[in-house]
C-alpha cells in the first residue's frame, strides 16, 4: 500500500512538473504580452496574425541555412550565438539543400523576387513543428532573425521556456534611412562601447550608425599621413565643468581624450555589416576643425598656434579654402577614411561655419575673386562642392548638415535637415535626396523629463513626441516626398561622459523613432507603443542597457 502511494505521488509530481513546464513556455505569453495582436514588438510589423500553438526551441531544433549563401550562413551563426550567449542553448545548423524534413527547424530562406518585401521586409511563419523565415535579401533575413529573437521570453533562465507563439508576419520598413548618430569627439567612448551602440540599433531593426568623428574638441580617427591628427588633436587638456551658460566657467583639470586606430575601426565596420547596420563617418570641415588645425595650423587662415577645445559651441577658426594646401590636405584624409569605410555615403558636417576669418583672409578674398564667387557663402559652396567632385571619383556621395544649401547646392548631395524640416523640404524639391533630423524630434541629448535629471544641453523631448515625429512634410509633392530617405536620432555628447549615460539618454527614445522609421503610419499609436515597451524594457534589461524608466506604470 505505501509503495502504491509512492508510485501515485511520483506520477503526480512528474505530472505537476511538466505542467509547470508548459505554463513556462506557454503560459508566460499570456502573462507577458498584454496586446495579442502584437507580441510586445518593437518596432510594430506591418502585419501580423496569430495562429493556434506554440513552437519550442531545445537542444534538437535546427538551424537550416543555405550553403551556397555565405551570409545567410552567418545569420544562422548570429542566432545561434544569441541563443547560445543569452539562454545557453546551442543549436546545430545544417545546409538546408541537404535536409528533407522540416520539423524541429528554423528555416531561413532567401526567396525569389517575393512580391511586397522589397530589400528589407521578410515573411515569418511560425507553425506548431518548425518556423520559416523568408526574405529576397540577407538584409530581410536578418530583420526576420530579430523578431524571432524579441517572441523569446527575456526573462527566460532555462530552455523549457523558449518557446515562439505561432504566427504569420509579412513586415518590410517605411523608409530606407534608419539611423542613429553618435558624438564621440566631446567625450570618447572605448571601441566595446560602440560595438554595444551598433546591437542597440540593429535590434531595433535600424541600418545606419553615423559616427561624428571629428570636431573641435577632439579628432578620433587614425590618418596614418597625419600622425600629428592623433598625438594633438585626438587630446585636450582639460574638460568644462557644469553648463557652458554657467560663469564664471569651471574645468576638471584632467587630460581627456582618444581614438580608434585604423585597426579598431576596420574590425568595428566588420562588426556592423555583420549586423546589417551601415557606417556612415563623419569627417567635419570647414568648421569644427579646432583639434585638426591644432595638429596642422597650416591649413587655417592665420596660422595659428591653436589648442584643442575645452569648451562647447561655435569656434572662429576653420579651414582655408583660399589655399591649395587646404584641399590636399582634406583629400588625403578622406581616401584614407574612404578605404575604411565601405558605405556609399561619407558626412562632411558643413554645419556652423563662422566665415569671419574668411572675411580677414588675403588668400580667401582673393579665391572670392578669382572663382567670380558673389561673397562668403558662395565660398562655402564652392568648398563643399570641391570636396563632393572628389568624392563623386571615389565613387562616394557626400552627405552634410542643411546648411550645405547656402550659397548653392552641390549636385549629388544629400542633406541632413537639423534647423527644423525647412532645409530638408527645399533640398527635395530640388531634387536632392534628404534625411530628417530636426532638433524637435531627433536631437536625444535633451531633457526626457522634467526635473531630476542629469545635466544636459537643454531643451526637452520627451518619448512622446519622438513617436509622434513624421518625417515626410505634407508640403512635398509625391515626386518631391520620394527624395525623404528617412531619419536619425542624434546623440551628442557635450554634457555626456559614460557609456551608461549615453545609453540613458537615447533609450527608450530610439526604439521611438525605430518604430517611426518602419512601421506603417496608420498603424502607430502611442498607448499601444507605451504596452509593447513593458517587454521591451525586460530585453533591454538582458542586454544590461542602462535606459531611461517610465516614472509612472505605463
Amino acid at each position: 500500500m505505501k509503495n502504491l502511494i509512492k508510485i501515485r505521488f511520483s506520477h503526480r509530481l512528474i505530472g505537476l512538473i511538466f505542467l509547470i513546464i508548459i505554463v513556462s513556455c506557454i503560459g508566460s505569453y499570456i502573462q507577458m504580452y498584454v496586446s495579442k495582436d502584437s507580441f510586445g514588438l518593437v518596432p510594430l510589423p506591418m502585419s501580423l496574425d496569430v495562429m493556434e500553438g506554440t513552437f519550442k526551441i531545445n537542444s534538437e531544433t535546427v538551424i537550416l541555412t543555405d550553403n551556397n549563401s555565405p551570409r545567410v550562413q552567418e545569420i544562422g551563426f548570429y542566432l545561434n550565438e544569441y541563443l547560445s550567449s543569452s539562454y545557453q542553448l546551442s543549436l546545430r545548423i545544417k545546409d538546408s539543400n541537404a535536409e528533407k524534413t522540416l520539423a524541429g527547424t528554423i528555416s531561413l530562406t532567401l526567396g525569389n523576387n517575393m512580391e511586397g518585401l522589397g530589400d528589407e521586409g521578410y515573411e515569418l511563419i511560425i507553425h506548431k513543428n518548425h518556423v520559416s523565415l523568408k526574405a529576397n535579401t540577407p538584409a530581410g533575413l536578418f530583420y526576420g532573425v530579430q523578431t524571432i529573437i524579441q517572441l523569446l521570453n527575456p526573462q527566460a533562465n532555462s530552455i523549457d521556456g523558449l518557446c515562439l507563439p505561432s504566427l504569420k508576419i509579412v513586415d518590410r520598413p517605411r523608409y530606407s534611412w534608419r539611423g542613429m548618430h553618435l558624438d564621440v569627439c566631446r567625450h570618447f567612448f572605448p571601441k566595446e562601447f560602440i560595438k554595444k551602440y551598433i546591437d542597440l540599433i540593429a535590434m531595433h531593426k535600424m541600418n545606419t550608425f553615423h559616427w561624428h568623428l571629428t570636431e573641435d574638441q577632439g579628432w578620433r580617427i587614425e590618418i596614418k599621413k597625419y600622425p600629428n591628427l592623433t598625438e594633438i588633436g585626438a587630446w585636450r587638456k582639460e574638460t568644462l565643468i557644469g553648463h557652458s551658460k554657467e560663469k564664471p566657467q569651471k574645468f576638471d583639470g584632467i587630460p581627456h581624450g582618444g581614438f580608434y586606430t585604423q585597426e579598431e575601426i576596420r574590425e568595428i565596420v566588420k562588426y556592423a555589416r555583420e549586423r546589417f547596420v551601415t557606417i556612415v563617418p563623419e569627417i567635419e570641415l570647414p568648421g569644427h576643425a579646432t583639434a585638426a588645425l591644432a595638429a596642422y595650423p597650416e591649413f587655417s587662415c592665420t596660422g595659428g598656434p591653436f589648442e584643442v577645445e575645452t569648451t562647447w559651441g561655435i569656434k572662429k577658426d576653420v579651414y582655408c579654402p583660399g589655399m591649395e594646401e587646404t584641399f590636399t590636405f582634406l583629400e588625403n584624409v578622406l581616401t584614407e577614411v574612404i578605404d575604411l569605410f565601405p558605405a556609399p555615403y561619407i558626412h562632411i558636417g558643413g554645419d556652423e561655419c563662422p566665415k569671419d576669418r574668411w572675411r580677414e583672409c588675403d588668400h580667401c578674398q582673393a579665391r572670392i575673386k578669382q572663382e567670380g564667387l558673389k561673397d562668403e557663402d558662395e565660398l562655402q559652396s564652392y568648398f563643399i562642392k570641391r570636396i563632393e567632385r572628389f568624392l563623386s571619383s571615389k565613387n562616394k556621395r557626400l552627405v552634410g548638415w542643411d546648411e550645405i544649401l547656402e550659397g548653392g547646392l552641390a549636385p549629388n548631395s544629400t542633406v541632413m535637415s537639423w534647423r527644423g524640416i525647412a532645409g530638408g523640404i527645399a533640398a527635395s524639391r530640388k531634387g536632392h535626396d534628404v534625411v530628417m533630423t530636426p532638433t524637435s524630434h531627433c536631437y536625444f541629448d535633451y531633457y526626457q523629463a522634467k526635473g531630476g535629471e542629469p545635466l544636459a544641453i537643454g531643451g526637452f523631448l520627451p518619448l512622446k513626441k519622438v513617436y509622434s515625429f513624421e518625417p515626410t512634410p505634407v508640403e512635398l509633392e509625391p515626386e518631391q516626398a520620394k527624395h525623404i530617405l528617412g531619419a536619425q536620432g542624434n546623440v551628442w555628447t557635450e554634457y555626456i561622459a559614460r557609456p551608461e549615460h549615453v545609453e540613458y539618454m537615447a533609450l527608450p527614445r530610439m526604439s521611438a523613432m525605430a518604430e517611426v522609421l518602419w512601421s506603417p503610419k496608420e498603424k502607430r499609436h502611442f498607448k499601444d507603443f507605451q504596452k509593447r515597451m513593458r517587454i521591451h524594457y525586460r530585453r533591454l534589461d538582458q542586454m544590461d542597457v542602462n535606459y531611461h524608466a517610465p516614472k509612472k506604470p505605463v
